[in-house]
């Protein structure tokens, strides 16, 4: 095998195929990106089992052939020569990258231990790559990264007569995003560590994603994103959302991030902020005992059976849900100080974020 390409190009491919490989694993070889050339294409390779990223781009061929290379070293080494041309090749047993003068020579690991990646079969639905990715953003934020609860760490795609509802929980917050009229069918749990890399690995204004029995695969121009599916039940998470909410209020969404980021300096994830709602506004409030206070008023549009109410909730996980919300405003509705609140932008949007309180 031997090629030859503008870094630059090849550094972002080889990057790209990196997001599939885990940082550390038992098995050498899943280290290592497959470089496949023939005809006029550079194919590009990385996998864990779990997450498998595919790409391709054009390049000057000059031998023809298939090597599995250490994949962060082959992509630093590409990224640290001089701008220009680079060239990738085996020769006596070695893979040479060579650019404007710096050379090196790294030893490849063994081709035939390098699993076979299945062709994908089945045809799938054409999606808004943006809409996707925005979607995706929107409800990863509450998947759980606690791999001792595996359910927890992926987002449910779950097909109906309106379109595809992405549904994410770890168990104190959950995430549902509606996208109307995409007509994908089936259902299934996608690993939400794979679904981040989404953009980054084979973003476009154009995806098509399919479900399989065992995978989500999702295509573009750039590539290819194949996930193994999650293996379980996901919780019945329909009954969490009350029907209705006697209290609310309507405030900007900038104003409230940078409360959060104020209430940060003095509070821990662990460290509740109080927020009480009432005409004119919320009031926000954080006490630690050992450090200090913060305590803030934001201006708002207040509508409620009650006077008053008082919530608390992890800073953390209201950050997440606020900042996930699209548009200007933001829209906190509350039953009590108990049960689930929801966050969402007040507008009838696809988006809502359901918060659990904390108890104080």
């Amino acid at each position: 095998m031997r090629i030859r390409a503008e870094r630059d190009d090849l550094a972002d491919i080889f990057s790209r195929a990196n997001r599939a490989i885990g940082a550390r694993t038992a098995i050498p070889v899943l280290q290592g990106l497959l470089c496949e050339v023939s005809g006029s294409n550079l194919w590009v390779t990385g996998t864990d089992h779990e997450m498998t990223v595919r790409a391709s781009m054009e390049v000057e061929v000059m031998e023809e052939g298939r090597v599995v290379i250490p994949g962060r070293l082959l992509a630093d080494a590409v990224r640290r020569m001089p701008a220009g041309q680079v060239t990738i090749g085996t020769s006596d047993g070695e893979v040479e990258i060579v650019g404007r003068g710096p050379r090196f020579s790294i030893r490849p690991l063994n081709t035939e231990d390098f699993p076979e990646i299945a062709e994908s079969t089945g045809e799938g639905v054409e999606v808004d790559g943006e809409e996707l990715a925005a979607a995706i953003n929107q409800v990863v934020v509450a998947a759980s990264t606690d791999t001792a609860r595996p359910i927890l760490t992926g987002v449910l795609f779950e097909s109906s007569e309106e379109g595809l509802r992405l549904v994410a929980t770890d168990s104190y917050r959950l995430a549902v995003r509606d996208l109307a009229g995409v007509g994908l069918e089936g259902t299934g749990l996608v690993p939400a560590r794979g679904l981040r890399e989404l953009p980054r690995t084979i973003g476009a204004a154009k995806i098509t994603a399919r479900l399989g029995e065992r995978e989500a695969v999702f295509s573009s121009e750039r590539g290819t994103l194949r996930l193994r599916l999650i293996e379980g039940s996901f919780p019945k998470y329909r009954s969490l959302v009350p029907e209705s909410y006697p209290n609310q209020v309507i405030i900007k969404k900038e104003d409230v991030l940078e409360a959060l980021g104020r209430v940060s300096l003095v509070a821990e994830d662990h460290i509740p902020v109080r927020l009480k709602l009432s005409d004119g506004g919320v009031d926000v409030t954080v006490t630690r005992q050992d450090v200090g206070g913060e305590t803030e008023h934001i201006a708002g549009v207040y509508t409620g059976e009650q006077e008053e109410v008082t919530v608390a909730f992890n800073p953390r996980y209201l950050a997440d849900g606020v900042g996930a919300v699209e548009g200007e405003d933001v829209r906190i509705q509350v039953i009590d100080g108990v049960r689930p609140s929801v966050v969402d932008g007040g507008d009838g949007s696809n988006f809502i974020y359901l918060l659990m309180p904390v108890r104080i």
